[in-house]
């Protein structure tokens, strides 16, 4: 569900306070060539997670979902530059793309890709000892939202941010009985999180460049 006014109003916050330069134009692009799906946060979107981490304070990052690396260059832009931000990319073609575009933004040495099944390399990093991680942005499956939040648990710290996109599923999210997937691993996020004392959480809804949608935002506080 789209609205034209929304896209305008997108448009205006976005050429007027956080505009795209060229790196972040590039990955856009790249990506669209590429046939990558055009589902890459808004720019807007993408300075809010910037200005997040920032406010944050957050020396290392974790990210579920990289698609071509657009959030990630956004996100990684917040890191000293000594932090660094790992990123969990399923397909290996999509994986390429956002390895090419986050080197082009300079970001290379601070980003690592990963590439495979988030609920495989999830563990690893467990095993690895990578956390915890300061901040944390979940935007892949919907399906398996619940293992996402509860793995990012696992890898965090009191204090540690987690965001959760796309949670309101063109408002579908407050069906009682939902026959898409998506949506039930969605509600299934929010039931782990609303029974999880270690969480305090909100989510709002959004409109805009990407239609109808939300984000959930949730501070370890245990």
């Amino acid at each position: 569900m789209t609205n034209p006014q929304w896209t305008a109003v997108d448009h205006y916050f976005a050429d007027t306070i956080s505009p795209d330069d060229e790196a972040l134009t590039a990955a856009l692009a790249a990506s669209t060539a590429a046939g990558l799906p055009e589902i890459a946060v808004a720019p807007n979107q993408g300075k809010l997670l910037h200005l997040l981490a920032l406010m944050q304070g957050a020396r290392s990052i974790l990210e579920i979902g990289t698609l071509g690396g657009y959030s990630t260059i956004w996100l990684a832009r917040a890191l000293p530059a000594d932090g660094r931000l790992i990123t969990l990319e399923y397909d290996p073609a999509h994986a390429d793309v956002a390895r090419a575009n986050i080197a082009h933004a300079g970001l290379a040495k601070i980003v690592e890709v990963r590439t495979g099944a988030a609920l495989d390399s999830l563990p690893r990093l467990e095993a690895e000892g990578a956390g915890p991680f300061d901040l944390v942005f979940i935007d892949a499956d919907k399906v398996n939202n619940p293992h996402y939040v509860t793995w990012a648990l696992k890898l965090s710290r009191p204090g540690t941010v987690i965001i959760v996109d796309n949670v309101v599923r063109n408002g579908k999210v407050a069906t009682p009985h939902p026959d898409d997937p998506a949506i039930t691993g969605t509600r299934a996020m929010f039931d782990l999180v609303a029974g999880e004392p270690r969480l305090d959480a909100t989510a709002f809804q959004t409109v805009g460049t990407k239609g109808y949608d939300g984000l959930l935002l949730a501070r370890v506080v245990d």
